[in-house]
């Protein structure tokens, strides 16, 4: 059966992007290609400088039209990924929607309700379960779900998992993963090294 080419975009709703954001978005962006699908940035600051590492990721789109904007004329086709939704995100929901919505940044901790600007604009909701995602997380659950028809309580998931900074340090990742087979929470390349390299300052400032 072939796979249904979906496009996922992330509406970046701030000013800034930090290094955290970057591997996020290059992650979603590289394994959105490998499945034939798309990856929109919107709402960018023409004055934003993307990284180069990023700008030059195969598969990103960047857009600094709104998602409204872009959506306009078919907006019951856009599937707001939304914490606050009344339902979960299903297999069914492949034949609803052609786009999946997140609202950058998904990651705070705590979580801010960063989804409540692109809610009230009307889009229809989903919810990826009751535990706080990375943003390039939610986009792996949605697209485990929609086109590989993983039902979303049979992805194997870890749940703030502690990372060894060195022999005497470790750090809590305060959200939700999915699983590899090694039984390892699966993140962006060099999230890990910016993880270590940042662990004295405080999650806000690599966003």
């Amino acid at each position: 059966m072939a796979v249904a080419i979906k496009t996922y975009v992330v509406e970046h709703l701030d000013p800034e992007l930090g290094p955290w954001s970057s591997l996020e978005y290059q992650a979603i962006a590289t394994e959105t290609a490998e499945t034939g699908s798309k990856f929109c940035l919107s709402s960018l600051s023409k004055s934003l400088e993307l990284p180069n590492e990023l700008r030059n990721t195969p598969g990103l789109v960047v857009e600094h039209r709104s998602v409204e904007e872009i959506y306009k004329l078919e907006k019951d086709k856009v599937c707001l990924l939304d914490p606050a939704a009344p339902s979960e995100l299903s297999i069914e929901d492949a034949a609803l929607f052609d786009v999946f919505l997140f609202g950058g940044i998904l990651g705070d901790d705590p979580p801010r309700d960063r989804t409540a600007e692109l809610r009230q604009k009307g889009f229809k909701g989903r919810r990826l379960g009751p535990i706080q995602m990375t943003t390039d997380t939610a986009a792996r659950v949605t697209r485990l779900v929609i086109q590989q028809k993983v039902a979303l309580d049979k992805i194997p998931y870890i749940d703030y998992p502690e990372l060894k900074i060195n022999e005497h340090e470790s750090t809590g990742m305060p959200f939700r993963y999915v699983m590899d087979e090694n039984g390892n929470p699966v993140m962006p390349k060099g999230m890990i090294d910016l993880i270590k390299s940042d662990s004295e300052k405080g999650f806000g400032d690599l966003f």
